[in-house]
């Protein structure tokens, strides 16, 4: 146990002030002073490094029943952090250790340790615990094995390609022995991207055209796999796509997630009659048991080289909400995250 004089009493936290209709606005928001409270037995104070921003918290901005609670309205909000710990009244975690954490949104974080995992500033950057080697990496590495049930030999498709999940999806297929992998993302930049340093056979900028069109041109054998981050026009082009038993995971559905009204579903779901294929979504959540295989296969090709990664920072805690609303509008290469 040990306390540290140099602890401040007060820090910034993001609140939700309203519930966002449609796309959330910055005024939607609230960056409060607020006071740092004291650890008890077992907790630490961490001072956060960095902040993850990520889809599902758009979901959380909703008072709609889901899978995770709500953000409570005139209260700080929560997502991944890693931070360096000031005070610690717990066995096993000590002051200046660097810990992976759920207390984000805010610059200091007060946390039950048993709800931290230690991790190691020298064996990767801080920022790649909320990546590459954090719940995005174990998301697609889950969603890909077990939820697609990828074999080696598939011909793969992933929309979203140049994000956090995507991009360690299609280069995770390509490892494990792809046949092909396709990627869509919204810019040229992007499609540059997939191809020149991730490695996928091919690529389209789904602005340039209707997705069905991109998409057979790209896959003219079909696909066995499509791992879906975006929904809507791609979900239909992939149903179209589909060969015999072919799987659909589905991860997130970025397009749908600011609308005010439902969206139409595929207009082509008959078409899995013909292919036996199916469709099954997932949460990483369910899934952590694969954590030490994750890191086992995994962290060897981050530090060969062979899996690479990107990132988009934004710097100040000020500017969460604009790396958020970035985030949603797909101005981030990789993991978007926030440096403090």
């Amino acid at each position: 146990m040990s306390d540290t004089p140099s602890l401040p009493s007060s820090g910034r936290e993001w609140h939700l002030k309203s519930r966002p209709v449609g796309v959330p606005k910055p005024e939607d928001f609230d960056l409060v002073e607020s006071t740092i409270r004291p650890p008890g037995p077992g907790q630490l104070v961490v001072r956060n490094e960095y902040l993850s921003v990520d889809p599902y918290m758009r979901g959380r901005m909703s008072a709609a029943k889901s899978y995770a609670a709500p953000f409570e309205l005139g209260k700080v909000m929560d997502g991944g952090a890693v931070g360096k710990v000031l005070v610690s009244h717990a066995d096993g975690i000590a002051p200046g250790d660097h810990v992976l954490h759920f207390g984000g949104w805010r610059e200091y974080a007060t946390i039950d340790a048993k709800q931290a995992v230690v991790v190691d500033p020298d064996a990767a950057p801080l920022s790649a615990y909320l990546g590459v080697l954090g719940m995005p990496g174990l998301t697609a590495y889950a969603g890909l094995l077990r939820t697609a049930g990828f074999k080696k030999g598939d011909i793969v498709f992933v929309s979203g390609a140049a994000g956090a999940v995507g991009s360690q999806v299609g280069q995770l297929a390509k490892l494990m022995g792809a046949s092909r992998v396709i990627g869509s993302a919204g810019s040229d930049e992007k499609v540059r991207l997939l191809l020149d340093e991730y490695g996928f056979d091919a690529a389209f900028n789904y602005k340039s055209g209707p997705v069905a069109e991109q998409l057979r041109a790209a896959a003219p054998d079909g696909i066995d796999v499509y791992f879906d981050n975006v929904g809507g026009d791609h979900l239909e082009a992939a149903i179209g796509e589909l060969r015999r038993d072919g799987r659909i995971a589905i991860c997130g559905m970025i397009s749908v997630y600011n609308n005010t009204e439902a969206a139409p579903g595929p207009r082509n779901l008959a078409r899995l009659i013909q292919t036996r294929g199916r469709i099954q979504g997932f949460l990483v959540g369910d899934h952590y048991d694969l954590q030490p295989q994750f890191v086992e296969q995994v962290g060897p090709w981050i530090a060969s080289g062979r899996l690479k990664y990107r990132e988009t920072v934004v710097d100040g805690i000020e500017n969460t909400v604009d790396a958020f609303l970035g985030l949603l509008r797909g101005d981030n290469t990789g993991k978007m995250v926030v440096k403090l």
